[in-house]
């Protein structure tokens, strides 16, 4: 089976002047719980090549037994630099599709219509559609085929309010996840900050933060295997 990562090209982190990008441990736990399960992994971004690394998803009190296997793990450090163009990806050719989180996706792949209608596409085919953390972010604008909003009355979970305040970036996001999916409609829901917790509802599966990368992916997994 092969399964479609997609990761941001962006790395501002708003007006601030420092950089973003996506989550270490949120790429990497995912990718090794599809890896040794047997997947065949796909990496793409809107800009291929390296996708830019949020340097905070780098300290020390962010790391974890899946990213310390990455900084051991060649091959996955050059996949991961030659990350395919988002354009040119055919999601027929795909499983299921994963978005790992960080606060890159917010301000690119929530609006990249490549993105979007690759969503579209997985979902209205039946396929799994994974997002862990700022990543369901990345449903925004995606329409199930009848025209609504995909997330409308589906269970999911996201990086909550508390947890964007908690890193005093509540007024530099473009937008934050929990108050995008309640306006659409969803049944937004969370456990305490930095808790593991993830929803499954249909063949769409979200993740809250971080901690909840691998739980994600195995979920995800386990739609595979039905």
């Amino acid at each position: 089976m092969k399964v479609l990562m997609v990761l941001t090209s962006h790395d501002r982190l708003g007006d601030t002047g420092k950089k973003t990008g996506f989550w270490l441990e949120e790429f990497a736990a995912p990718y090794y719980v599809f890896r040794d399960a047997g997947m065949n992994v796909v990496l793409a971004s809107p800009a291929g090549g390296q996708p830019p690394l949020d340097p905070k998803s780098d300290e020390p009190d962010a790391q974890s037994v899946d990213t310390e296997r990455f900084r051991k793990d060649i091959a996955t450090q050059q996949l991961l630099a030659n990350t395919q163009q988002l354009e040119t990806i055919d999601s027929s050719k795909f499983d299921a599709v994963f978005y790992p989180g960080g606060h890159g996706p917010l301000w690119d792949l929530a609006e990249d219509k490549k993105s979007i209608e690759l969503i579209e596409n997985f979902y209205a085919n039946g396929k799994p559609v994974g997002a862990v953390c700022h990543a369901p972010g990345v449903l925004r604008h995606a329409k199930k085929p009848d025209g609504s909003a995909l997330v409308a009355g589906k269970r999911v979970t996201g990086f909550s309010n508390s947890e964007e305040r908690a890193v005093g970036l509540t007024d530099v996001v473009p937008f934050l996840v929990e108050d995008a999916l309640t306006a659409l409609g969803a049944e937004y829901e969370k456990t305490d900050d930095w808790g593991v917790y993830t929803l499954t509802d249909g063949h769409l599966v979200t993740g809250q933060n971080p901690a909840s990368s691998a739980a994600a992916a195995e979920e995800l997994l386990k739609l595979l295997h039905q």
